[in-house]
């Protein structure tokens, strides 16, 4: 609750307002059958209309009085959940947008999902619930009996031997069934996982007809969550019918000696009525008291899986200058002796129990060693999981290297500011993404891009007559994941998204797969004519999108191979030709 506290304490005037009106109100409340019983045994006898009828109003006073205050009540109290959960989602997907590359492996899409969902609706519940209930069910409680005692003790003996026995038995329970509500909401990223899965491959689930396995799929996940909700909602819901046995066996009790009271003259009969009514506000006391348990269990939970990744330090700060170190050659971007793991970046304290150190494991880049010029062109290929993706994920500072160092403009990526050092980017990733919105929208991304910037950007990436031929043109709206294009206009569209920042670097990783030759060739001649300035990586798996460049390397299990000109590796490298002579019926 310590996380949830700092997002309320500047709410804390508004939620004191809250359980304020909150108090007033059920005092109110309990008032009601008190001023029944004077009314029944000491108005009514004395047959005096004018007194009857000034107490009955006062009685429906009393029932408009606590309307109001309630209604205000919570209505305050949605309006101040509202705007905590909104600044909790705020700062988790702040949060989430900031993780590194091994922190995002680390928790998961999934879960940052479920997280931002389910998780954050459980506290928004919690913070609304108990400015409310948290004061009116403690007050039912405390308040019910101590109005009985005043009225006779002998029956309120009833309510204060159960009393303890009941809140003891609610406290109880629900510190067991707390830790059950961890398993729910950890059982959501499964949920989350497997939908996302297939809603993002359903073509491919439809095309294999796969849809009975996926059915599976979702649902043994969906079952293993269910099974373990319905176990904490048993667990949590038990002390509602115990509850409720214990109080109706009071009631039996009261009505048992109260009637026998009545009749020896002990006490009159609008007192067993108040009883009556005062066990079912202490009743309606101690289920409040266990809905409040329930929804603690579930928001502390979820409060703190939304903290794992909202308080989690950032991974990847600049380095300062005076430690960073200078290239020891020229070049724009500089790789000096580079060697990366994935796993080596999301290490943990199970793997180091094993023994288990970075060196030992597979390594994903190893000793890649290159330099560009400003202006200067790369191009990498390589067979797939070659690791042709990580240098880029390096280059952009997604991950750290475990040896050697990354330049750009001679400085260690290290010591740039993140938004810095990407700024100087422009990048299609291999698998990146059309939002739902409209075209313009899409290639300019929220920045301060002029129309004819975009124009020619556009116009670059060779996307700009299919573009212009719907009537609406760049106000046209693109569907989400932009499935309402082909693959073609869509990597074009991406390709003018890179260019239209005029970028100091320009990374295709794998952008002109679903381009025809003729596209793919347009393309880079509008790149080395409009874009010549921008040192260019060229990531492909065609021979024909790299020969131009100016310098080409080949990868093989995270190693180059080869390095050099078209030309050169056609001579001296044995993959690259191999390549070449299997593709050149289509490129020559």
């Amino acid at each position: 609750m310590r996380f949830l506290w700092k997002y309320l304490k500047k709410y804390s005037s508004r939620i004191a307002g809250v359980m304020g009106i909150k108090l007033a109100g059920t005092a109110l409340e309990l008032l009601i059958p008190y001023v029944m019983e004077h009314l029944i045994d000491h108005v009514v006898p004395t047959k005096q209309i004018p007194a009857i009828l000034l107490w009955g109003l006062s009685m429906i006073a009393l029932a408009v009085g606590v309307l109001v205050l309630n209604v205000t009540a919570n209505r305050m109290s949605v309006r101040t959940s509202k705007e905590a959960t909104y600044e909790v989602r705020r700062d988790l997907f702040h949060a989430a947008l900031n993780l590194s590359g091994s922190q995002m492996d680390a928790v998961g899409l999934p879960s940052v999902i479920s997280r931002m969902t389910s998780d954050s609706y459980n506290v928004q519940n919690f913070i609304r619930f108990v400015q409310t209930m948290g004061v009116r069910a403690p007050i039912m409680l405390v308040g019910g009996i101590a109005i009985t005692l005043t009225m006779d003790t002998g029956l309120a003996a009833i309510l204060c031997v159960m009393a303890p026995i009941m809140i003891a038995l609610v406290v109880f329970i629900s510190l067991k069934g707390i830790p059950l509500y961890d398993r729910v909401q950890r059982g959501m990223d499964d949920i989350v996982r497997v939908m996302r899965e297939n809603i993002t491959g359903i073509r491919v689930v439809k095309a294999l007809s796969r849809e009975p396995y996926e059915i599976r799929r979702f649902s043994a996940a969906n079952t293993e969550t269910a099974r373990r909700d319905i176990k904490a909602g048993m667990i949590m819901a038990l002390p509602g019918p115990v509850v409720t046995l214990f109080l109706n066996v009071g009631l039996t009790l009261v009505v048992l000696l109260g009637a026998r009271r009545v009749n020896d003259g002990a006490t009159e009969p609008g007192v067993i009525l108040a009883f009556l009514t005062y066990f079912n506000m202490i009743l309606m006391g101690v289920m409040g008291l266990n809905r409040i348990f329930m929804m603690l269990s579930k928001a502390n939970a979820s409060a703190k899986r939304i903290a794992e990744v909202s308080e989690m330090e950032e991974a990847l700060t600049p380095l300062p200058e005076s430690e960073a170190v200078q290239p020891d050659r020229d070049g724009y971007i500089v790789f000096d002796h580079v060697s990366f793991s994935y796993d080596g970046n999301a290490e943990t304290a199970a793997d180091s129990a094993r023994g288990f150190a970075g060196s030992h494991r597979q390594k994903c880049l190893e000793d890649i060693d290159f330099a560009i010029p400003r202006g200067g062109t790369l191009g990498i290929i390589g067979a797939t999981g070659a690791g042709k993706t990580s240098i880029v994920n390096l280059l952009m500072r997604f991950y750290d290297p475990q040896a050697g160092r990354v330049f750009v403009d001679g400085r260690d990526v290290r010591a740039y500011d993140r938004d810095a050092l990407h700024s100087k980017f422009g990048v299609v990733f291999q698998n990146d993404v059309i939002f739902a919105d409209t075209i313009r929208e899409n290639i300019s991304f929220g920045r301060d891009i002029s129309e004819e910037a975009l124009r020619f950007a556009a116009r670059d990436a060779m996307a700009q007559d299919f573009v212009e031929s719907y009537e609406d043109a760049y106000d046209h709206q693109a569907v989400i994941h932009g499935a309402n294009f082909s693959g073609g206009q869509k990597q074009r569209l991406l390709i003018a998204r890179a260019l239209a920042g005029k970028p100091d670097i320009l990374i295709l990783d794998d952008s002109s797969s679903a381009l025809d030759y003729r596209t793919d060739a347009g393309v880079r001649k509008a790149i080395r004519e409009n874009h010549a300035p921008a040192a260019t990586i060229v990531i492909a798996q065609r021979v024909s999108s790299i020969r131009a460049l100016d310098q080409i390397i080949v990868l093989d299990e995270g190693r180059v191979i080869g390095c050099g000109t078209h030309e050169a590796l056609l001579a001296s490298c044995p993959a690259y030709r191999e390549i070449h002579e299997t593709q050149m019926g289509e490129v020559d």
